[in-house]
């Protein structure tokens, strides 16, 4: 900030451009005039609309992911001055400058910000994250709840499937299939469901595989970034004892 009029105060935005995967890298600043309460996605679309740098060059307007503006939909994840979080809820009053955006770095990059959740979706697929019913007709009202099972299970699913603990994670790279903290905890989430919990078996099936719990290093860093302060090492641990229970009852055959 250069001045100590509001009208004449700026904000200095470092980002990581790249056109598209496996074209150079580079940094280009701008400089934003500053409002109060600014996020980083309210710098990123001055930008985009005045894609022009401190040095005076024109570039192209940066690219990255949004949907809801409110830290909801997790689209918006990006590395901000070093630490993985969601841009919509970034206040720029609480960065130091220059503040400096990254993209994720354990999913494959579309261009600048923008990178390729689906491995993160598709692991959501393979562990059948969903209650089984069937939607034809009318089933009548859900299998009640009791208020400490709701005060349980409600955390776990506040997951906007963001992605931050998987960024975070030491274990999740992209050259293996460790699956994260967000998998282990919607698992949990569906296995503790009393119609969700039919396809239990088949989640910790797969969680007993290659990339599965077995592979968790139960660093924490997942605890750390979350915006949602799920309880992810909670879930590991009960996930463990779910699928050192079921890998007991397979070896007996029952």
């Amino acid at each position: 900030m250069i001045a100590s009029n509001t009208t004449e105060k700026k904000i200095v935005i470092r980002i990581r451009r790249q056109d598209a995967p496996g074209k150079a890298q580079r940094w280009e600043e701008f400089s934003i005039p500053y409002r109060p309460n600014m996020n980083i996605i309210s710098c990123l679309q001055y930008i985009a609309a005045n894609p022009i740098t401190t040095e005076g060059k024109d570039t192209t307007p940066p690219v990255w992911d949004a949907g809801c503006l409110e830290e909801v939909c997790g689209a918006c994840t990006m590395v901000i001055n070093g630490k993985v979080r969601q841009s919509c809820s970034a206040l720029v009053d609480h960065l130091t400058q220059p503040i400096t955006l990254e993209p994720m770095t354990k999913f494959p990059l579309v261009r600048d910000l923008f990178v390729d959740r689906n491995r993160l979706f598709n692991d959501l697929k393979r562990i059948k994250a969903w209650v089984p019913i069937d939607g034809t007709y009318d089933l009548g009202p859900g299998p009640a709840l009791s208020e400490d099972e709701q005060e349980e299970r409600y955390p776990l699913s506040r997951c906007i499937s963001c992605g931050c603990c998987l960024e975070a994670c030491p274990q999740y790279t992209p050259s293996n299939h460790f699956v994260g903290a967000a998998i282990f905890t919607q698992a949990r989430l569906f296995n503790g469901h009393p119609t969700g919990a039919a396809l239990k078996g088949e989640r910790l099936d797969v969680l007993m595989g290659e990339g599965g719990i077995v592979d968790c290093g139960k660093a924490g860093n997942c605890v750390e970034v979350c915006p949602k302060d799920i309880p992810n090492l909670e879930s590991i641990a009960q996930i463990q004892r779910q699928v050192t229970v079921h890998s007991i009852k397979r070896f007996f055959g029952k």
